[in-house]
């Protein structure tokens, strides 16, 4: 074997710049793939991470009949003594954070302007709050006790040409089906770099909301953030809710979860399409070997060599095409993904409904993908060499001979 190997690397070396740019070949489609692999992953894990940072938590306790398309404010639908709730919640080791939230429906209105908003009413000073409260790019963030102010999206504020000190009018629906309308005063505008959700969300405090909402002392949901996401199923197990219901991360983001899932299964096609262009490229190399080394294969065939010690030989080149290209494609690929991981990829609004995508996507390669790339692209490249390794083994002593004379 060591001796077949020995034979395959002076064969391709032979043709240095041929052997290279084979190589180099396979390099860049491993290179693109390990890239592409990379940004789709860390967009869906962007996509995640912001659902629950901004939206979802890892867990949300609720009344069993609320139901997140409807938003209803009906008493039945919402959580009776929330902060109660949340204290006993957050009493537990693994919660970071428990907080009521308030949602609703409503339309600011600006001059001749009427855009519909979802009002969320939350602790401003707990933690769950911060991704709003540090993005305040314009004005502050409310407090608590603020009667007459809101903290709107930099989207909507483009949108509607407004800045933090203007006021507007805000309709919100209430828990009896009317509609409450008050004037307000921007307190700030705020950014979390997610267009889908900054353009349509509203905050102000918890207190007002109920209060304008005619919710009582009730809220939506219970927020919770957890230290660890893998605490999650402990926590459930030892939350108490009594006539509630709760929900995990998964089951509020089982849409995102399933669209990854299939992403992940045209990522594996795409793996076969991209490599198997590039190992055209290696069975190109390997046929031409074969027709350059007619008479050589023929002498080795003449004294003894057997079939499958030509075959071997042919596949061992591709193995060492194989180790180099992948080699040559994990340096460029691992260049370019981490420059992606760290700049990343400025993409706007790009007007997704269901996901919650930032405006921006940073690559994050898994070891299990890579391991995956590399170990696809060296079968690919193994196969690739059957036809030619078959080519060789199958010719006569005698007719190589006198095919290279």
């Amino acid at each position: 074997m060591i001796q077949i190997l020995k034979l395959a690397i002076r064969d391709l070396g032979r043709n240095r710049r041929r052997s290279f740019f084979s190589a180099l070949a396979l390099g860049a489609g491993v290179a693109l793939l390990l890239l592409m692999a990379s940004v789709i992953d860390g967009q869906y894990r962007g996509a995640l991470d912001a659902a629950i940072r901004l939206q979802s938590g890892h867990i949300q306790v609720r009344a069993k009949s609320f139901d997140d398309d409807k938003a209803s404010l009906a008493w039945e639908d919402l959580v009776e003594n929330p902060t109660q709730v949340a204290a006993q919640i957050a009493s537990l080791p693994p919660v970071l954070a428990a907080t009521p939230r308030l949602y609703g429906s409503g339309i600011v209105a600006s001059g001749d302007q009427s855009i519909g908003v979802r009002i969320v009413g939350v602790d401003p000073a707990s933690v769950a709050s911060a991704p709003y409260r540090d993005g305040v790019v314009g004005g502050a963030f409310v407090t608590a006790d603020d009667r007459e102010g809101i903290v709107i999206g930099q989207p909507l504020a483009d949108k509607a040409g407004l800045k933090a000190g203007d006021s507007v009018q805000l309709l919100v629906n209430t828990s009896d089906g009317d509609v409450s309308e008050q004037r307000f005063v921007i307190r700030g505008i705020y950014t979390t770099h997610t267009p889908g959700f900054d353009e349509g969300t509203v905050f102000m405090p918890l207190a007002k909301a109920q209060a304008i909402a005619k919710a009582g002392d009730h809220a939506s949901v219970i927020f919770v953030l957890l230290k660890d996401r893998d605490q999650t199923s402990a926590v459930v197990n030892a939350v108490q809710a009594g006539g509630l219901q709760v929900k995990t991360w998964e089951q509020m983001n089982s849409v995102s979860l399933q669209t990854e899932q299939l992403s992940r299964s045209y990522m594996a096609l795409l793996y076969l399409i991209v490599l198997g262009i590039t190992a055209t490229v290696i069975v190109n190399t390997l046929i031409m070997a074969v027709f350059e080394r007619t008479r050589e294969i023929g002498i080795l065939s003449a004294i003894g060599m057997k079939a499958r010690s030509v075959m071997a030989m042919f596949f061992a080149e591709s193995a060492v095409l194989a180790v180099g290209g992948i080699a040559m494609g994990l340096v460029i690929g691992g260049l370019l993904v981490a420059y992606a991981s760290r700049v990343g990829f400025f993409i706007g609004d790009v007007g997704v409904t269901g996901m919650l995508i930032g405006d921006r996507i940073y690559a994050h390669l898994t070891p299990r993908d890579a391991v995956t790339l590399v170990v696809t692209a060296f079968v690919v490249t193994l196969l690739a060499a059957l036809y030619p390794a078959l080519l060789a083994a199958r010719m006569e002593p005698v007719q190589a001979l006198r095919g290279a004379e």
